[in-house]
Order: structure tokens, then sequence, then C-alpha cells
């Protein structure tokens, strides 16, 4: 039986998401921005919280964590990175490790440059990749405790997943991160189309999440920076990746 995943709203603008093993009835939340709509669409689905993947140690990712694993006793695994204040941990995972929900496997890959201790959970039977602030639908998280070098070799690491992995973030930034990337690749027939997309989904108050890898690969120009025609974009003809990243990443910033 497939997983069903979940996507809804928390806080203001991050996404709650759930998956859950039909087969088992385990189910896990991906962090857990806040309790009360972690558990309102638990109990719309009748599904009980038997895990939650915590994928870096923000507030807006971690704050609703002593609630739910009081409410459920569900079981807590996190980034190995003790130093990171996370509350109420069972389990601490690094590269390479997996995590079992019932029968479903998540691969764990660090993805370290937002904060240090960031990872990514990538179900590849299920072809769901979470992967929380460093890649966001044609945009990526802001560098705060990495550096530039080392959240592009992140981007690198999620770039290289297959295609037709769909694609879960923590924040719906999507039109924002559009509207910039435009500034960058105004010609890009790819971004042009997914602009119409996003905004016909807003419109119809419906996420722009899930989405495509193989299609962020074409239209986000966070991911792009290795390509001649957005480094000259930039001024930066003949820079490495990294370089350009930095300067697209600075020039988000100031936008």
């Amino acid at each position: 039986m497939p997983a069903e995943i979940r996507l809804f709203m928390c806080l203001s603008d991050n996404f709650g998401a759930l998956i859950h093993d039909p087969a088992t009835g385990a189910t896990a939340a991906i962090d857990a921005p806040e309790a009360a709509p972690v558990i309102a669409e638990l109990e719309r689905e009748g599904w009980t919280l038997t895990d939650i993947l915590v994928t870096h140690h923000h507030a807006d990712h971690v704050q609703g964590i002593s609630e739910l694993k009081q409410k459920y006793r569900c079981r807590v695994t996190a980034p190995h990175d003790k130093a990171a204040p996370i509350a109420d941990v069972d389990v601490r995972v690094k590269e390479g490790d997996t995590v079992k929900i019932g029968n479903l496997v998540a691969r764990v890959l660090e993805t370290p440059g937002h904060t240090l201790d960031h990872i990514s959970y990538v179900f590849d039977s299920e072809k769901a990749l979470f992967a929380a602030d460093t890649i966001f639908s044609i945009g990526c998280g802001r560098v705060i405790e990495g550096t530039y070098p080392m959240m592009w070799d992140s981007l690198l690491k999620l770039r290289a997943l297959p295609d037709d992995m769909r694609l879960y973030c923590g924040h719906e930034y999507t039109q924002s991160n559009i509207n910039f990337a435009l500034t960058i690749e105004p010609d890009n027939a790819d971004l042009k189309a997914r602009a119409a997309e996003v905004e016909q989904l807003r419109a119809a108050g419906k996420p722009t999440l899930p989405t495509l890898l193989g299609d962020e690969k074409k239209a986000n120009v966070f991911l792009r920076a290795d390509i001649a025609s957005v480094a000259a974009a930039v001024g930066l003809a003949g820079k490495s990746g990294a370089e350009v990243f930095g300067e697209i990443r600075e020039r988000k910033n100031r936008s």
C-alpha cells in the first residue's frame, strides 16, 4: 500500500507534513512547527502520531515537539549534533543512516548551510524528499550558520536526486522566490511557466507544493549557479558555482 502524505499550514507560512504507512498505521510528522495543526490533521485522518522527524533546531520547526510527545508518546528523531537545542530527542541520526516509519524507509542526508545541523529525509520508494529549509521551490534557505560553499554542496547533493522525486519543503515562499528569480533569469521559459502555475494555485488558495525536483532543476536559479548563462547574468562569468551561488544568495538577502 502506498504511503499517504498530508501537507498543511502551521504558524504564518510554515508547512506541516505527515507521512503515513497504511499497512502498519505508523505516522511521522516532519518537524513540529506547532502542535495544534498537527493534532488537527491527525484527528481528521484518524491517524496516531508514532514519530517526529526533525530537520534542524530552529524554533519554527521544533517548538511543537514537547506537546506532541506528551500526547502521543511518539519517537523523536533528530540530527546528530547534540549542541543544537532540540527537546525530547530519542534518536540521533547522521548521513547514511536510515529511519523506519512502519514499513517506510527514509535515508538521511546531511544538508548543512542554513544551520550546521540541518538534515533532509529521502523516502526513495515513495519518491518524496523532505528538505525543510535547505531548498524551497524556486529558492533556498538563508545561509545562517554555514558558508556559501557548504550550502552549495548541500544543494548539489539534493540536485543529484532523481527528477521524479517530489519536493516538500518548510515554507510557502514560492511566489516571492519566483519574483526574485525572474530578476536573474527573466527569459527562462520553465521559470515563467512555474510563475503562471503558482499564480493560479495561490489565487485558488492552494499550496505550491509538492513540486517535482526535475522541474526545480530547470527553474530554481539557486540550483543553476554552475550554468554559464546564470553566472554571466550576475557578472561572474567563469567563476565557480559556489561563488555564483553566494552572489545570488546575497542578492536575495537584499531583495
